[in-house]
């Protein structure tokens, strides 16, 4: 199964693409798509989802898993991130690729085995599952892993119940 998990973000998408096979992690690409701040906020999104069509293109995933978001401060990013959200979601919907949420707390017990694992530990785990020489930058990139990572180890339940619900 080829999963790509996303970190959303309006800044800074993180992106990472993996093969999950017998129990076994192999990472194929990752990276992140980004924005000018000084750009207006609609030609961000355009960007976005253009940029999402093209990762969708050449990863050609079985799943996307991104993460499902928590704010409890900044009201206006949190808007921002979540029309960005929106837009990927879009962008895997017209692509025919299932879309899967997971909190951080999911992200973390099933990278570390901790829900309140710090983000290095995060990150360093992340690493080592996927044999990387180095943590993967920027950070939104290493956290794009972690979550496919995380539909990997959740992942065959939820698509099972996905093709059960459309029977």
């Amino acid at each position: 199964m080829v999963i790509l998990g996303v970190d959303p973000g309006y800044a800074i998408i993180g992106w990472g693409a993996i093969r999950y096979e017998r129990g076994r992690y192999q990472p194929l690409c990752f990276g992140a798509i980004t924005t000018e701040a000084h750009t207006p906020f609609n030609n961000r999104l355009l960007q976005i989802y253009r940029d999402t069509v093209t990762v969708l293109e050449k990863v050609r995933p079985d799943a996307l898993a991104i993460e499902k978001l928590y704010f409890t401060s900044n009201k206006t990013t949190a808007v921002q991130v979540c029309e960005a959200r929106g837009v990927i979601l879009l962008a895997a919907e017209q692509a025919g690729v299932a879309a899967f949420e997971y909190t951080p707390l999911q992200v973390k017990s099933a990278v570390t085995g901790y829900g309140k694992a710090e983000k290095p530990q995060v990150m360093e785990m992340t690493r080592r599952l996927l044999r990387l020489k180095e943590v993967p930058r920027p950070d939104d990139t290493a956290d794009a892993l972690a979550i496919a990572i995380c539909h990997a180890q959740s992942g065959a339940s939820a698509i099972k119940q996905q093709l059960m619900n459309k029977e």
